[in-house]
């Protein structure tokens, strides 16, 4: 068990107990007497009111039998959480087993009446990738890839990443300082600079075997990796002029990292800037795709000569 799971652990059940002893505390959780002494000292630290009896028999008995003031929630903050976890059924979220233990805690914090009014939004309410023959809250049927979690415990304490990937029934490690984990498409992608080869990496994490912290002794830091990259950007390549019904399909869907700039107050033109890599036949078919989606309400000011072509071959399947 971990040291922040033990002492949440410990603290509820010396919450539920009028008094305890430190060899109690070692027999239920399977610690030494030093452990016990530090997480107890670590529970007083947060607040905890714990009063301590000396003598053969003493222990500790906690004040008021409380650790900390009641959390009350209004009605509209328990249904902003409550939509807020429908709204993660099948989405591939990390930590994504936890949320059946913060619903229960949830469901037990609120009224009778609360919970119907909850009951009757899971009814109701239906989100993208949601059954509605079984809505149910604490449904786990699309869990995310199994390294994720790892993957993003060890960011959290260093970015500087060893990561072992699956290509073409090869493993293939890179040495990468992390610069993003993002969610496109369906697909947890990792972008990073390749310590080696000095050059950014897109990395999907369905592919990843394994990952630890990098060893490399001689780390670029975060500012030179940064000057590294800002050299090697891509020259602009696609500018399109947008209208107010291309706006609005670009807000409900663009690709990662692509960005609009508003050319009048009212937000009712803009102009998009971007690099397309047209060495890549998966990126040309991709952006054919996404500018068909965005329909007619668009002028091109600069295209590769590839996406023209992708353009005019799928707009003759449409109207041959």
């Amino acid at each position: 068990m971990k040291k922040v799971e033990r002492i949440n652990t410990i603290m509820r059940y010396i919450n539920n107990r009028a008094n305890f002893t430190i060899s109690e505390i070692m027999r239920e959780f399977h610690i030494s007497r030093s452990t016990a002494i530090r997480d107890i000292r670590e529970i007083e630290a947060m607040g905890m009111p714990l009063v301590a009896e000396v003598g053969r028999d003493g222990g500790y008995f906690v004040m008021n039998n409380s650790v900390l003031p009641t959390v009350r929630f209004t009605d509209n903050e328990i249904k902003a959480l409550f939509i807020a976890f429908m709204a993660t059924r099948n989405q591939q979220l990390p930590y994504l087993k936890s949320r059946q233990s913060l619903a229960e805690k949830l469901l037990g914090l609120i009224s009778e009446t609360q919970q119907d009014d909850l009951v009757l939004l899971n009814r109701l309410l239906l989100f993208e990738g949601t059954n509605p023959n079984n809505p149910d809250l604490l449904d786990l049927t699309d869990l995310p890839h199994p390294m994720l979690e790892k993957l993003i415990q060890l960011l959290i304490l260093d970015r500087y990443l060893l990561i072992t990937m699956r290509e073409e029934k090869v493993m293939k490690s890179y040495p990468i300082y992390l610069l993003n984990l993002y969610r496109e498409k369906s697909l947890w992608l990792i972008e990073g600079f390749d310590l080696k080869e000095e050059k950014k990496r897109i990395l999907p994490v369905d592919n990843l075997t394994d990952v630890e912290p990098c060893s490399t002794k001689n780390r670029l830091s975060r500012k030179k990796i940064l000057e590294k990259l800002s050299k090697q950007e891509e020259v602009i390549n696609l500018v399109l002029e947008l209208g107010p019904k291309a706006i609005a399909l670009f807000k409900k869907y663009h690709p990662f990292k692509m960005s609009i700039s508003y050319t009048n107050p009212y937000q009712t033109t803009a102009i998009l800037k971007t690099f397309i890599d047209v060495n890549h036949s998966e990126e040309i078919t991709e952006m054919t795709n996404w500018l068909l989606f965005l329909g007619n309400d668009i002028k091109v000011r600069e295209m590769p000569v590839e996406i023209k072509k992708s353009l005019q071959e799928r707009l003759l399947l449409y109207c041959p």
